[in-house]
């Protein structure tokens, strides 16, 4: 299943293939492209754009059964690397200067000796260390010098000016060093690649809740079939313990389900004829027989795969400030590099010394921890919203969460039951009318009236010219009359008949449960809890007393929402909006950070920032905990990465030479990678907090 969404056909016959204008890419994994950028699935490095490439299904976003298969291989290719250099290297240390200075033992010299190192490093070099090359080559290309570069930088020109000291005889090379730093490089970065796989994953983990294959009833026959084989109308079997394929209706069996897909709760769920399932869920001890009613891009999974892959390609503002960090440290590393090559060669160091400075300080300040330390832990925290039932859309609206002064909540259906019931009315010729009227309205309080003249047995006239008013009811024509059901400025509903009042209808709507638990969590955090609604002022106003709102804002037309969220902005108030209907959507987008209902309408969610799939206001606190603790952890690696590089980018200069301190380029390549390693695990740390 493909959660993408912006795929444009090359052919309609090969859907699967189709040119793209602008791609991203990974340097280190040519083969993972995306069309937004984003982090490297494999590696955590940011992508970088590539134009013009031919993109095929199998490498797309929501494809992640492919990065799943091939994922270990990738991966264990560095660490096979690292032991082909490790073997390699061995013999050039031993044939190098350093066994006669620590031991006083030399090997042994043949014919040809004095180009072992020479060849061995080239093999190393272009073998081995390929892969920076390539990378940095892509980086380049995109005009976004980064990592990479740097890397290939040092090992380049420990490379070049090694073989033109072993060829002109001068003594002075860098062979050892040059294959001790590869060596590093390639187990470092298994190591950072291991540690990133193991921290991000929010993708990988949804693609994985659906099984393989599915069991499909064909005439008499039971068949097993892949997924995109699956039709809609076609009969599944889900047997005891097994995950429901597709999205679709019970037509058949008994069973308890597991959908923490959409609770985040893995209490099950009792499920019978005419229940509704969705792909993902895990089935209890009893066997179904489900009708497939929606695949692919239109089932729940895939929306909430497309919901993840838009926050993991979005980026928060912090994320956006390491970018540009970690640029410019790449411009400041070349820099300080050429002046501290410059600067030993004038101080009479040698040029051997010099370039060995220079490498030093390209390796140590490789911004890879930098371009790690906000994106992982942004992964991360997606990751826990969605297990948490909070999917985030937007990176910025999560950011946002933490500074939120006021939650203003849509009134029904988010603190109500939105299930409406008659309490009063004038007569049942009353009620008839009203609900001949709202007879296919969809509208809870419609409903109520409707489902109350059912238990009535009352008769339902046909309704011709059936009209909603916004934020007042409805009205029609039964029997050539025009009917009013609404609103008009009162308490109760009134129904009237050409323009005269035929009676009242009142209804009650229910507080839900735990709405008010939701209120004292937010009130305890310091944060103003506020309401609107169109309801009537006494309405309103029980409600608000009933949960201990600070302030309620009662007859709000649809279109009127969004200025009371202005209002409260004028105040000076960071504002969030908590909405589920149509007409929510214009106060969502409106407020500092809009958050959805999952069970309310696509307009409503796609003017959200944040889609709450549980219909709880409880919610609503761990999204504010949640933005606290990633901006902290965010805080925490941004110091970790810049402080670092702080400190080892003189001391790799050598400004500490005087006092005998001098770093080695593989051993800043050591703490380069151990940096990036720190950034990773203090990132994974994140996981053990509660929301």
């Amino acid at each position: 299943m493909d959660c993408c969404d912006h795929i444009k056909p090359d052919k309609p016959e090969t859907p699967h293939e189709y040119i793209s204008e602008s791609l991203y890419t990974c340097p280190m994994h040519p083969e993972i492209q995306r069309e937004q950028p984003g982090m490297c699935p494999e590696c955590g490095m940011a992508l970088v754009p590539v134009r013009g490439m031919k993109k095929t299904g199998h490498v797309s976003h929501g494809d992640h059964s492919d990065f799943n298969k091939h994922a270990g291989h990738r991966t264990l290719s560095f660490l096979t690397k690292f032991w082909i250099s490790l073997v390699l290297t061995l013999p050039i240390i031993a044939y190098s200067d350093l066994p006669a200075m620590f031991l006083h033992w030399t090997a042994p010299q043949f014919v040809g000796s004095q180009f072992l190192s020479l060849i061995l490093g080239s093999i190393i070099f272009f073998y081995c260390g390929w892969i920076f090359l390539a990378s940095a080559w892509r980086e380049l290309k995109a005009r976004l010098p980064g990592m990479m570069t740097l890397i290939a930088l040092a090992i380049t020109t420990a490379y070049v000016w090694s073989v033109y000291s072993t060829l002109s005889g001068s003594g002075h090379t860098l062979w050892w060093e040059l294959s001790t730093l590869i060596a590093v490089m390639l187990l470092g970065h298994w190591i950072e690649m291991r540690a990133v796989q193991g921290a991000q994953g929010a993708l990988k983990e949804l693609a994985k809740l659906l099984p393989d294959t599915a069991e499909v009833i064909r005439g008499s026959q039971i068949v097993i079939v892949a997924l995109n084989e699956l039709t809609v109308g076609d009969i599944i079997v889900v047997r005891p313990g097994g995950k429901v394929p597709a999205d679709g209706k019970i037509i058949g069996g008994r069973s308890d389900l597991n959908e923490s897909i959409i609770t985040g709760e893995s209490r099950p769920v009792p499920k019978t004829v005419g229940h509704e399932v969705i792909a993902g869920a895990i089935n209890g001890d009893g066997s179904l027989n489900i009708e497939v009613t929606k695949i692919g891009e239109s089932t729940f999974l895939a929306g909430v795969m497309r919901l993840v892959a838009d926050a993991e390609a979005s980026k928060s503002k912090l994320q956006m400030l390491s970018d540009r960090a970690a640029f410019y440290l790449t411009m400041v590393a070349v820099g300080a590099g050429v002046i501290t090559f410059v600067a030993w060669l004038i101080a009479g160091a040698g040029t051997s010394f010099a370039i060995e400075r220079l490498v030093a300080v390209l390796v140590i300040a490789c911004p890879h921890a930098l371009g790690l330390a906000i994106p992982l832990v942004a992964s991360i925290s997606t990751t826990m919203a969605a297990r948490n039932g909070l999917l985030i859309r937007q990176r910025l609206a999560l950011e946002a969460a933490r500074k939120i002064d006021v939650v203003l909540f849509d009134k029904t259906g988010t603190l109500t039951e939105a299930k409406f019931k008659v309490t009063l009315v004038s007569s049942d010729e009353v009620l008839a009318l009203a609900a001949s009227v709202n007879a296919h309205s969809e509208h809870p309080i419609a409903k109520a009236m409707v489902e109350e003249a059912q238990k009535r047995s009352l008769r339902l006239q046909e309704v011709k010219d059936f009209k909603r008013v916004p934020g007042r009811g409805a009205e029609g024509t039964l029997a050539g009359k025009h009917i009013f059901v609404g609103t008009k400025g009162g308490d109760d509903i009134v129904v009237e008949r050409e323009g005269r009042i035929m009676g009242t209808i009142s209804v009650a709507d229910a507080v839900r449960p735990e709405s008010k638990e939701a209120i004292t969590r937010l009130k305890k955090s310091g944060i103003r809890v506020a309401m609107i609604t169109g309801d009537s002022e006494e309405s309103a106003r029980r409600v608000a007393g009933e949960l201990g709102l600070d302030e309620y804002f009662a007859r709000v037309l649809p279109g009127d929402k969004v200025k009371k969220v202005r209002e409260l902005q004028s105040r000076g108030l960071t504002v969030a909006m908590v909405g589920d209907g149509i007409n929510d959507a214009p106060a969502l987008a409106q407020a500092d950070l809009g958050i959805a209902i999952g069970a309310g309408t696509n307009v409503a969610i796609e003017s959200a920032g944040i889609i709450l799939v549980k219909n709880d206001p409880r919610d609503i606190s761990k999204i504010i905990t949640l933005s606290k603790l990633t901006y902290a952890k965010m805080i925490q690696n941004l110091f970790w990465a810049t402080g670092y590089n702080l400190v080892a980018l003189p001391v790799a200069a050598g400004a500490l030479a005087p006092w005998g301190v001098i770093l080695q380029p593989a051993v800043a390549a050591v703490f380069m990678s151990l940096s990036t390693v720190i950034v990773s695990v203090n990132a994974v740390l994140l996981r053990n907090r509660r929301l």
